[in-house]
């Protein structure tokens, strides 16, 4: 992912994106050990999913969104912006 596609960063998460199988998009939750014990990783993994949920995703790719140690305190209306920035970036 990370030699044949881009990575958009916004905020506190960071996209990567390269062209998948047609069809609908697949997308993957990082947040690696620099976030936190894992209860703050699987609570930030967790809203950042439904964020991605409420942002239109263009078919066709695959994305990997990571998310950093900035991410886990962050207001979720400012994830939600963040998730619409580096996906509209990606298009």
């Amino acid at each position: 992912m990370r030699r044949v596609g881009t990575r958009h960063r916004s905020g506190g998460i960071v996209v990567f994106a390269a062209a998948g199988e047609s069809g609908p998009p697949r997308v993957a939750f990082v947040a690696g050990r620099s976030v936190g014990n894992a209860v703050r990783r699987n609570r930030v993994k967790r809203r950042l999913r439904e964020a991605i949920r409420r942002v239109s995703v263009p078919a066709g790719f695959d994305y990997v969104v990571v998310a950093t140690a900035t991410a886990v305190d962050a207001p979720f209306d400012e994830m939600v912006t963040w998730a619409r920035i580096a996906l509209a970036e990606g298009d």
